[in-house]
């Protein structure tokens, strides 16, 4: 990409602010994939095919530190998030749910979206203990949800499950919790009437998704293990909803539409 170049273009746009989500094929090599495959492969313990998922933790070093910035996906966040508005990743945190063929139920499938912050409630001695943290309207401390596939993934292969458009009722959801968000949400029934689109893909492929898009899991039904990765990008502000001079990012746009106010 050049400076002049957009790494989306206006379809895309309008539909990242309809639907929630977009994908980029060939954000990241293939080869960069399966470097990043073996190192998880190495990391893996020996009874892997005895559980349905594993998760490993998030990646840093040259290798992944490359991915999290190719130069189409920084394009892609200046127009979706807004210019000078998030913050460079240096590694590929969050988890890598690796998925394997299995019979059993993951446990995992139940439909959300992230969540960002810790709560009042939360114990400072427990950070990693999730149960208390929260979201809210203007998003704290996740300007999107991006899904990193360093496998192929078919609709066999465990591909994520998302609500196409749902990030509109979810806004409306959060809406009256105001800054303090919402924790610990049933998500069962949000977006239950939108269509269902599968996050599949050839490795090296990126979903880029509005945090407030509710999605889940799912059963590995295919032949081989799914590798994925699912970082937050971080904010360098916070989302607003009210801007003097109107310069509002898709996300912001998004939002609005869904509370009536774009």
């Amino acid at each position: 990409m050049t400076a002049t170049s957009r790494a989306l273009d206006d379809g895309q746009i309008a539909q990242f602010i309809r639907d929630g989500f977009i994908r980029i094929d060939n954000a990241f090599p293939r080869e960069l994939a399966e470097q990043g495959r073996a190192i998880l492969w190495r990391d893996l313990p020996c009874s892997e095919h005895a559980r349905p998922v594993i998760r490993l933790s998030g990646y840093g070093g040259p290798l992944f530190r490359e991915i999290a910035n190719m130069p189409v996906l920084h394009g892609a966040f200046d127009q979706l998030v807004g210019v000078g508005r998030w913050r460079a990743r240096k590694d590929i945190g969050g988890t890598f749910p690796v998925r394997f063929p299995h019979p059993d139920d993951p446990g995992d499938a139940g439909w959300h979206i992230d969540l960002s912050f810790p709560g009042e409630d939360c114990d400072p001695n427990e950070r990693r203990d999730f149960s208390a943290w929260r979201a809210n309207i203007v998003s704290r401390g996740r300007a999107l949800l991006m899904l990193f596939l360093f496998s192929d993934v078919g609709e066999d292969d465990a591909p994520t499950r998302i609500r196409v458009g749902s990030h509109m009722p979810m806004a409306r959801y959060l809406t009256p919790a105001g800054e303090a968000g919402r924790a610990q949400m049933v998500l069962d029934d949000m977006g239950a009437d939108c269509p269902l689109a599968l996050a599949t893909g050839e490795a090296g492929t990126v979903y880029l998704c509005h945090p407030f898009l509710v999605h889940a899991a799912q059963k590995h039904r295919g032949k081989t293990p799914r590798f994925m990765a699912q970082p937050d990008l971080p904010p360098a502000e916070p989302y607003r909803l009210e801007r003097e001079d109107g310069a509002y990012s898709p996300v912001e746009i998004a939002i609005r539409m869904a509370l009536g106010t774009a």
